[in-house]
């Protein structure tokens, strides 16, 4: 009991000094974690239970149960710790795309099945085991080049698929212990997140094992080439920010993973406040895909005070665009850009998108005209309507915030 005690003290204080910008590396981490307790719970449990298994009558079960929650674990403990390395920095975010890579695969799955097939079998406690622990390699392996292949931008959905494999490990070692609560938590993690991943996979125009597999491109992409984008873009200083935002009616603010990054929340919650108070329709867009896990953007924006009723879907908003004064675009790249339905041989093309470009001005804060996780140039920068406000967000955010109150008189 105080073992049990201390390890909920210690998870504890981890999480409560994790900010919310990091919770993405932490989810990973703790999916590791998962992975790992599965794989040793299977192996611990078949030591315990080998001089008994001719006595029991549900000893297909059990074997099954134990090689499923070893090899999910594998993948699991593995591909999260890249995932954590990716979203965390350590590792490049660049897809990994080793020559032969879905040979490699399938030749360590092949591996795992025949592993399997003589575990079922296994002659003495060290031949179960000995297989046991060639699962573990094998599918750790499994893990590491299936993760690896998929780069960063497709981050959230490999969060949510970890999530789902966490959640059939534990179903697994439920089977495996009797345990009921187990069984039926694990199915709940399970389910939720894989229904999750097909939600997120949907919002990119992207199917599940295009993503898994490390594939590039959407289902509408087409066979040539992208097309050049051609023009210059225009910059916009503080003051004009100021004065397109007092000046309007309808603003939506449409943040991506840069609002995270800069820790902008705070300054763009009490301009969110003073600008609705000042009469100004003033909204959130917020795209499934946005930051580096579901809903990162949807709680950052909470923890800054932000009330959920301005906090809309794209869905919600995407044909409200034509009747929007401002957009202001913090930190976002891809989920506005407008090659995703103008160019059919983007390899964004048909992916759901915030129809930013359509509004009367548009404002993008960025560091930089660099491209964004998928490494598509966005057209939209270059467009008449666009001012490009670069700097660092939380800087800006700041800025504005003074110049709106200087404007107000506050």
């Amino acid at each position: 009991k105080q073992w049990y005690q201390r390890r909920v003290a210690i998870t504890a204080g981890i999480a409560k000094k994790v900010e919310i910008t990091s919770l993405p590396q932490l989810v990973a981490l703790f999916h590791s974690f998962v992975g790992a307790a599965a794989c040793l719970t299977c192996i611990a449990t078949y030591i315990h239970d080998f001089p008994h298994l001719a006595t029991l009558g549900n000893v297909a079960v059990l074997k099954t149960a134990i090689m499923l929650g070893t090899y999910i674990g594998g993948v699991t403990v593995t591909g999260s710790l890249v995932a954590y390395g990716k979203l965390d920095g350590k590792l490049s975010s660049a897809a990994l795309l080793l020559p032969g890579r879905h040979a490699i695969n399938l030749s360590l799955l092949a591996a795992n099945i025949g592993c399997m097939g003589y575990f079922f079998n296994a002659p003495s406690m060290a031949a179960g085991v000995g297989m046991l622990s060639a699962i573990t390699a094998g599918s750790g392996i499994m893990g590491y080049t299936l993760t690896a292949a998929i780069g960063g931008a497709d981050m959230p959905v490999v969060i949510t698929v970890l999530n789902s494999y966490s959640g059939w490990a534990l179903c697994a070692e439920g089977f495996m212990l009797n345990n009921s609560l187990m069984t039926i938590v694990g199915s709940l993690i399970g389910s939720s997140g894989a229904i999750l991943s097909y939600i997120m996979c949907k919002a990119m125009n992207r199917s599940l094992p295009n993503v898994i597999l490390g594939g590039f491109g959407t289902s509408s992409t087409g066979t040539g080439e992208a097309m050049a984008i051609e023009g210059t873009h225009t910059e916009i200083m503080t003051d004009g920010v100021v004065d397109a935002l007092v000046n309007a009616k309808n603003v939506i603010v449409v943040p991506g993973y840069g609002l995270c990054a800069a820790r902008a929340q705070y300054p763009v919650a009490e301009i969110a406040d003073l600008l609705t108070k000042k009469g100004i329709n003033f909204r959130f867009g917020i795209h499934p895909v946005a930051g580096r896990m579901p809903g990162q953007l949807n709680v950052l924006l909470a923890e800054a005070g932000v009330p959920y009723d301005i906090v809309l879907e794209m869905d919600e908003l995407n044909d409200d665009f034509p009747d929007t004064d401002v957009v202001l675009v913090i930190g976002a790249n891809d989920t506005v850009n407008s090659a995703a339905e103008d160019d059919p041989n983007s390899i964004i093309a048909g992916m759901p998108v915030l129809r930013v470009w359509k509004a009367g001005h548009t404002i993008v804060m960025k560091r930089s005209l660099g491209v964004g996780y998928a490494a598509v140039d966005n057209p939209v920068f270059f467009k008449p309507n666009t001012s490009m406000y670069l700097g660092d967000a939380k800087k800006q955010c700041d800025a504005l915030l003074e110049g709106l109150k200087r404007h107000y008189g506050e």
